[in-house]
């Protein structure tokens, strides 16, 4: 730190020197330097001023940021409450019947913005005509902040999806965030999650909902 401190202090008396003499250095187009006549050598000696003090400020923050990682593991459950989209008419339409079920996800903490999100969710309960969906998604999981034992986050998940009225497997991508609250050491509470899904069939569908649920910090 004091040997960046140094180099950027004889970077300014440098900068200082020129700006006073009330020249700049400005690139010929065929290479080559010429001087020129400058009016803002003070407004110059300023911003390098600034501009270095800044610098020498900010590797003194992010160091130590970059270099606290560690790696956490949570498994969690949810309780979920989607529209489906589809209700039965071969077309992408609202249902009469919102769709209920569970999930299951894991969270993979490897540092401050590379987190890696796992799902599955089975949603089999208040089915109209039978209809029903399954995901299996994942993708990454990013933190926006935290405050105090907040912490908001959004993500974007791939993976698979089926149902009742489909022969196998279709792609799915889905577009989510929500909140956690942290319960203590080992327990998390997702307050809530949404998600916008888009079902690769065609028609396409937009299944979209919510969720609750609650994790537990395994390592």
């Amino acid at each position: 730190m004091k040997r960046a401190i140094l180099e950027h202090f004889r970077f300014i008396c440098c900068r200082l020197e020129i700006v006073q003499g009330g020249f700049s250095f400005r690139k010929k187009p065929l290479g080559g330097y010429f001087p020129v006549r400058t009016r803002i050598g003070n407004a110059m000696a300023f911003f390098c001023v600034v501009s270095s003090i800044a610098i020498v400020s900010a590797r003194g923050q992010v160091v130590p940021a970059a270099t606290s990682s560690s790696f956490t593991l949570s498994a969690g459950g949810l309780g979920s409450m989607f529209q489906p989209d589809y209700a039965g008419e071969g077309i992408a339409q609202t249902s009469p019947n919102r769709l209920y079920g569970a999930g299951a996800y894991v969270d993979a903490h490897f540092s401050r913005w590379v987190q890696v999100e796992a799902e599955g969710r089975w949603l089999r309960y208040n089915t109209y005509k039978g209809i029903n969906e399954n995901t299996y998604l994942i993708g990454p999981r990013i933190p926006i902040a935290t405050f105090h034992r907040v912490t908001p986050y959004g993500k974007f998940l791939v993976g698979l999806g089926n149902g009742s009225f489909l022969n196998g497997n279709t792609f799915v991508l889905s577009y989510g965030g929500g909140v956690d609250y942290r319960l203590s050491r080992r327990f998390t509470l997702r307050a809530f999650d949404f998600e916008y899904q888009s079902w690769r069939v065609n028609p396409t569908l937009w299944p979209y909902g919510g969720s609750v649920g609650l994790s537990y910090k395994i390592f």
